[in-house]
């Protein structure tokens, strides 16, 4: 089996690849293949793309995304030889730690070639706002001078150096603003939309500010603080999916995450 770079000429053929039920892939594969830290293979039977799959690194730490097989070439073990094979590119590339999002379906795919389950993402979906949602005066625009706290609080709660991926969506930013330092920022612009927080104050309430134009959470279950939020407002998870990790354990703070950038990037 030949696995070869995923083109900007092949977009037209992920309308075939197209999972029922997801989100159209198409806009993040045009991201793959226009961002230099992004890897996107392709599986070719008989002329045909029959399988995608993507390695996303940034230094040490890389994410497996969007690892897809036709629904006429599964169980097969493609999906596996896929994924062995952006493992295998990613430590070609030194990654010592190598994340993914994965399905009760896929699961135990991943775990077949080593991964294991760090924890578990809730998803939630028709959140409807009320009055009781109004913006909070703490949540302001972004201003430069919060770069270097916005850096600090993603290193420390993702455990990973992901300042080239987020620093692209700074402009369009909101910090929570403490006394002294920020609380906590969101960036709209970042995949759902990257919530991060030091403490459940600054978090929900910029939960509530998203809510404003999206109708939905996606965030770990150990965050007790947000999920207590959601179940309080009778609003109830509809599915899970499992982190999954392979190579050396990182220090990161899920409880600090208020909602997550997507299945590609944690």
């Amino acid at each position: 089996m030949e696995f070869e770079k995923f083109e900007n000429s092949d977009m037209r053929s992920l309308a075939d690849l197209q999972p029922e039920g997801c989100g159209d892939i198409t806009p993040a594969y045009q991201f793959y293949v226009t961002s230099l830290f992004c890897f996107p293979i392709k599986v070719i039977i008989a002329n045909k793309i029959i399988a995608v799959g993507t390695a996303i690194i940034h230094n040490k730490v890389a994410w497996l995304g969007q690892i897809i097989v036709h629904p006429d070439f599964r169980n097969r073990g493609i999906g596996k030889k896929i994924s062995q094979a952006l493992v295998d590119l990613c430590k070609a590339k030194h990654c010592e730690t190598i994340y993914l999002i994965a399905t009760d379906l896929g699961a135990p795919i991943y775990e077949s070639i080593g991964f294991e389950t760090e924890t578990q993402y809730l998803f939630f979906k028709d959140i409807k706002i009320g009055m009781e949602f109004l913006n909070s005066q703490f949540i302001v625009p972004f201003e430069e001078k919060y770069r270097a706290q916005i850096i600090a609080m993603d290193n420390s709660v993702s455990g990973e150096n992901r300042v080239d991926h987020i620093e692209l969506h700074f402009s369009k930013g909101y910090v929570f603003k403490g006394d002294e330092k920020i609380e906590g920022y969101f960036l709209p612009t970042f995949g759902e939309g990257l919530i991060i927080a030091n403490n459940a104050k600054a978090g929900i309430e910029m939960m509530k500010f998203r809510f404003m134009n999206k109708e939905n959470a996606n965030l770990p279950v150990d965050n007790s603080e947000a999920v207590k939020f959601l179940h309080d407002n009778n609003i109830n998870e509809y599915r899970s999916a499992k982190r999954m990790r392979l190579g050396i354990e990182r220090k990161w703070e899920p409880a600090n995450i208020y909602n997550r950038i997507g299945g590609n990037l944690g």
